[in-house]
């Protein structure tokens, strides 16, 4: 009878063992994240009543972010070759596992959830992962949607969003710091329906846009832009833009931040015919993701109000940028002040972590990438 009890416990130490190896290979081997963090969170300065906290931590490369309605963030990445799924199925605010969901890639900075699908933006091609939320986790295979973007590299990285007219757009950087292209798509704001017809050209003269939106009410583009280097450390700006209507044409390589001919390029040009920019950011910040706040947890003075992650300077002799900055807007698009949010990433001098991407969660408060520090910080609103 001993013999037989024993051969039991045995079958199922067995069938256990079995299961558990079986569960950890469907899963990929996820990273079970822990709560505890050595990230200086104490350091980052905010307005009063806004606290922040980890989201996730030890995300390698942490850039462009997209949530879906199942609880799901989904991470790109630019340095890596990967996209990142991060549940947080019981809504604690901090993600339950880490999923690679594809490796591989050409530097899939951007990712945007549409219609229960992943897009995902490589240097030269757009990828869709069907039905995204029920096979994160199961190694699932893309589908080419579009591959005729350029090959170059240099500012190659996308940022990308479906619009309020229901088609993807795409920014095709400058491949170079400062040149004139004799290919159309350089420097530019392009868009594609949703299973990759129709290619158009909306917005030219844009060096390098790495974050966009709509704004709610008037439903127009909004987007960031990187001024070129080497002009010196306070020279250009970089931008926050208003594209409402197709076609316009913001200046580059011409003409910088509104009122600056470029040394090269602007010799018999006049900055009056370019579209200036609704407000001059930091010279050299590197403003990326940007959102308009939509949600109902922080103070109405917030709402519909622009917030952007500026990455940070890095051929400035004094760094400046590694912080979250607001731009007020009155009447719905007039851009009227400029003003810090939230900074202490970078600490005498030295940078810490780097904002990249800001998403909002239902509860309204406002998820941060930083790809420096490896991790998604969650900025929320308490009242006092």
């Amino acid at each position: 009878m001993k013999k037989i009890i024993f051969l039991l416990v045995l079958i199922l130490i067995s069938v256990g063992i079995w299961w558990s190896c079986k569960s950890i290979t469907i899963n990929r081997k996820p990273n079970v994240l822990r709560p505890a963090s050595a990230l200086p969170l104490d350091k980052i300065n905010l307005p009063p009543g806004f606290k922040i906290e980890v989201f996730a931590e030890k995300i390698e490369n942490a850039r462009s972010l997209t949530y879906s309605p199942n609880h799901i963030l989904y991470v790109g990445s630019r340095d890596g070759d990967f996209i990142r799924a991060l549940p947080d199925k019981n809504q604690d605010h901090w993600a339950d596992t880490s999923f690679v969901v594809i490796d591989g890639l050409n530097m899939p900075n951007g990712v945007v959830y549409h219609e229960g699908d992943l897009y995902i933006a490589e240097v030269n091609r757009i990828l869709r992962i069907k039905d995204i939320d029920n096979q994160y986790d199961k190694k699932p295979q893309p589908e080419v949607v579009y591959d005729q973007l350029p090959t170059e590299r240099s500012h190659g990285w996308k940022y990308i969003a479906f619009g309020p007219d229901g088609k993807l757009y795409i920014p095709i950087g400058a491949p170079c710091n400062i040149c004139k292209s004799e290919e159309a798509h350089f420097a530019s704001i392009s868009r594609i329906d949703k299973d990759g017809t129709n290619f158009e050209i909306y917005a030219h003269g844009v060096r390098n846009s790495v974050g966009f939106t709509w704004h709610p009410e008037t439903k127009e583009l909004w987007f960031t832009e990187n001024g070129r280097d080497w002009m010196g450390d306070d020279m250009p700006a970089c931008e926050l833009n208003h594209a409402p209507k197709k076609d316009m044409h913001f200046g580059y390589p011409y003409c910088h931040q509104g009122d600056t001919p470029d040394p090269k390029f602007g010799a018999g040009k006049s900055c009056e015919d370019y579209t200036p920019p609704a407000m001059k950011l930091g010279p050299h910040v590197a403003p990326l993701g940007m959102e308009f706040y939509q949600g109902n947890q922080f103070p109405s003075a917030y709402k519909n109000q622009a917030f952007i992650a500026e990455h940070g300077s890095w051929n400035r002799q004094k760094r400046i940028g590694y912080q979250i900055s607001l731009v007020r807007i009155e009447n719905n698009n007039k851009a009227t002040s400029y003003e810090t949010f939230a900074d202490g990433w970078l600490e005498d001098g030295v940078p810490w972590g780097r904002p990249v991407d800001l998403e909002h969660l239902p509860d309204g408060s406002m998820l941060v990438s930083d790809d420096f520090a490896g991790a998604i910080y969650r900025i929320y609103y308490e009242a006092n």
